[in-house]
């Protein structure tokens, strides 16, 4: 299957969720978005009114991180941020799993996390990020079905912030385990054309990356999310 240029840019999440981000930043983030019509733009809590003001009456949408990038903190906290978030011009939710919980097998407080932010979210969509590289296949699985119970829209499969971005195999796995009917985001590493077509031929329904523009130009990027973001948190920790 080819994905024209026009149809992949409807995928894309396009992303800048990164601790340094400045006000110029986003606004280049959706300055980008309205040129190449990208299905949303991703961004922190704190940055949702600037980027609800940068694209006022076009369309496009407005993803917002919660619990991000951990997901250790309280489920208490991440309703009250995913509120917040919609209150300040949220469209959908991209909220990271309680990891610990899930290597503890704690699978009930797992699921009231996700539970939690979706009910939080009201009508609005919630992807639930449950970082691959910290997870066995029967662990991504158990995930992948705890989300889909806890009824979140998608799971979505890395924050771009954790020690590996997303396979193909991780894609196909996660499909496996949510059927026909659930979304997948594929993020984490994303960075050209040739990835990004062969994550949607795998399954996945949308795709999140900070790399949105080389890839609807099908340009090569030196990017590495993974490994800059955690050169950035090196570098603020000391």
């Amino acid at each position: 299957m080819d994905i024209s240029h026009i149809e992949l840019a409807k995928y894309i999440d396009h992303t800048n969720v990164k601790p340094n981000a400045t006000i110029r930043d986003i606004q280049k983030l959706c300055r980008e978005a309205l040129r190449f019509k990208f299905h949303s733009v991703c961004v922190t809590s704190l940055r949702v009114e600037l980027a609800k003001k940068e694209l006022r009456g076009s369309g496009i949408k407005i993803v917002v991180v919660v619990g991000f990038p951990h997901g250790s903190c309280l489920s208490e906290i991440k309703a009250t941020e995913t509120r917040e978030a919609i209150k300040r011009g949220a469209d959908e939710i991209d909220m990271v799993i309680n990891i610990g919980g899930l290597k503890d097998k704690n699978y009930k407080l797992v699921t009231q996390d996700i539970k939690a932010v979706v009910q939080a979210a009201g009508e609005n969509p919630v992807k639930v990020i449950i970082e691959v590289g910290y997870l066995s296949k029967p662990e991504i699985i158990k995930a992948c079905r705890l989300a889909k119970v806890a009824g979140a829209a998608f799971v979505k499969t890395s924050t771009g912030f954790g020690p590996r971005g997303v396979d193909i195999k991780d894609i196909k796995l996660m499909r496996f385990a949510v059927g026909s009917n659930m979304g997948i985001k594929a993020s984490g590493g994303i960075l050209d054309q040739k990835k990004a077509s062969s994550m949607i031929r795998a399954g996945a329904d949308r795709i999140g990356t900070s790399a949105g523009v080389e890839i609807i130009l099908n340009k090569k990027t030196k990017k590495n999310p993974i490994r800059d973001s955690a050169k950035t948190i090196l570098i603020k920790a000391y």
